[in-house]
């Protein structure tokens, strides 16, 4: 992924969360992961593309901070990065309230930042 364009890289997000916001679209609390196989599939689809997306925005911060820093400061990109790492090396104290929490109120947030980079990479 290190030797993608950073538009690839920015496409990527973008394609990672509407996969993850349509696995998420018929779960309705954190629960919901936990209650059956099915839901137990979801949530390691959905933290497989959070953890991807943490690898790609990792790529990006380490030749294209200052291009990041012009929609979000350095701890905003940190915190993704952080959770692509916590996933990765932490895995078996994954908190499925954490993963919900994420897509509830941290994914929209993510993709306006991610079409706002978008926008200006086109400029």
């Amino acid at each position: 992924m290190d030797k993608a364009t950073t538009e690839e890289l920015l496409a990527f997000i973008l394609e990672s969360i509407v996969l993850i916001q349509n696995r998420f679209a018929h779960i309705t609390c954190s629960d919901d992961f936990m209650k059956d196989e099915a839901g137990l599939t979801q949530l390691d689809a959905i933290v497989m593309r959070v953890q991807a997306i943490g690898e790609a925005l990792k790529n990006l911060d380490k030749r294209e901070r200052k291009f990041l820093l012009e929609v979000a400061d350095a701890r905003y990109w940190s915190e993704i990065i952080k959770a692509r790492d916590f996933i990765s090396h932490h895995y078996m104290d994954l908190n499925a309230e954490i993963i919900f929490d994420l897509c509830t109120n941290e994914l929209g947030e993510l993709e306006d930042k991610i079409i706002r980079l978008k926008k200006l990479l086109q400029h």
